[in-house]
């Protein structure tokens, strides 16, 4: 079963809005068993539709066109997908009703154009699931399939995972199940990763146990994800175990976490764990470290709060740093101590350095002095980041948690 992705909206081939939907539908087709080989942006151009789905409809059994089913003049996506049938757009009083009943909860006017949104080509269905006013469709094409679902993320991701992914693997026949499990890792890049793993690779191309995969995903790492496939999803979890126990064994503390996790998160179920409290102190990063620490859920219990010292005086009154060069490994070290003191923590981090546009104290752009206050510990590291004024910035930030991390699992 193969299944073609089909974006539409004009907005979309201007770079107005990025298309984040079709990367979504494509990960969730992969997690279903379903080949997924084209992904395609359409404007909003009823000719250039209709060839755009007549073409994914000749090289894949199944397409999903989305966008293009709201109620304005630009909505064509069903006449579209009509013209490509070859029948007729017919109104469904009923969803029409719906759509009326809709907006009337919600106290807002009802206009007559809404009412394009309960037009169906004849011989399709609508979607059961219907978050919002545009219903989706499916319509068949003798031994193929068109799915129409909206624009909007939150009502496509209702529809697709209520109803055309269940399609999709009732028209493969399929009764296997396909699981996959992310893990992060930082500090090593995707080629080194891949000649770690390169034996263990070659095992499974030989069992066909699992597969494993790399995406790079900038500031947050590199991943490598392992997919198994099996009778039923017990099966296919025990196998993922098994899978990860030997990814974790070739990369040790190279990983840090599994799927959703992030550096923040990781590091603060570690201290939480433990008991301890954070303090942060610094300088180049304004704010930033803190501010991705309290994005987590339950970090209060934790996180004490952050000293953004981005002036000198800032660190020599407030954190103790001794007056002189502030880009060095000792005032990394005494902005860690000072704000372990200041904030009352357990532990201290700090950061420090010159994210540019020139050097400062003689340090190249790129300069970073990561400094640690923790029981039985007290120290700096210097670390030079690649990239852009931001990018050296958002690089000190989960370099200093790894840091973190790895001296609290070491002890």
């Amino acid at each position: 079963m193969r299944c073609e992705i089909v974006a539409i909206g004009t907005e979309l081939l201007l770079g107005q809005i990025v298309d984040t939907n079709s990367s979504w539908m494509g990960g969730q087709l992969a997690l279903a068993g379903i080949d997924s080989l084209y992904q395609t942006k359409v404007g909003d151009n009823l000719g250039r539709m209709v060839s755009t789905i007549q073409l994914a409809l000749e090289r894949s059994d199944a397409v999903i066109v989305c966008g293009g089913l709201g109620p304005t003049q630009d909505d064509i996506t069903r006449e579209a997908i009509a013209q490509v049938m070859g029948v007729s757009l017919i109104r469904h009083d009923h969803i029409g009703e719906h759509i009326r009943r809709l907006f009337e909860s919600r106290g807002r006017e009802f206009t007559q154009n809404n009412l394009r949104q309960a037009d169906v080509p004849e011989g399709a269905t609508t979607i059961a699931e219907m978050p919002g006013t545009a219903p989706g469709l499916v319509c068949p094409i003798e031994d193929k399939v068109i799915y129409a679902v909206p624009g909007v993320p939150y009502e496509m991701r209702e529809m697709v995972l209520g109803t055309v992914i269940p399609d999709l693997q009732r028209r493969a026949g399929m009764t296997a199940v396909i699981r996959s499990r992310v893990l992060r890792t930082w500090g090593q890049s995707e080629s080194g990763l891949a000649e770690m793993l390169a034996a263990r690779i070659e095992v499974l191309d030989r069992t066909g146990l699992a597969t494993l995969a790399f995406q790079a995903s900038g500031v947050e790492g590199l991943k490598v994800r392992i997919t198994a496939k099996a009778a039923d999803a017990l099966a296919a979890d025990a196998i993922i175990a098994e899978e990860e126990q030997h990814v974790r064994d070739i990369l040790g503390s190279y990983v840090f976490g599994i799927d959703e996790q992030t550096m923040e998160s990781v590091v603060l179920d570690l201290l939480r764990e433990r008991g301890w409290t954070l303090g942060v102190a610094e300088s180049l990063t304004g704010g930033l470290v803190g501010a991705r620490l309290a994005a987590i859920p339950g970090a209060s219990e934790v996180f004490r709060g952050s000293v953004v010292a981005y002036s000198s005086e800032v660190k020599f009154d407030l954190l103790g740093v001794p007056e002189g060069p502030v880009v060095t490994e000792a005032a990394a070290k005494a902005m860690a101590e000072g704000a372990r003191k200041y904030l009352k923590a357990d532990v201290g981090l700090a950061v420090t350095g010159v994210a540019g546009p020139a050097e400062q104290e003689g340090q190249p752009v790129g300069t970073v002095y990561l400094g640690i206050a923790m029981p039985g510990i007290s120290d700096a590291r210097w670390a030079r980041m690649p990239g852009d004024r931001n990018r050296i910035r958002e690089y000190s930030v989960i370099n200093l948690l790894n840091l973190l991390r790895r001296r609290v699992l070491t002890g």
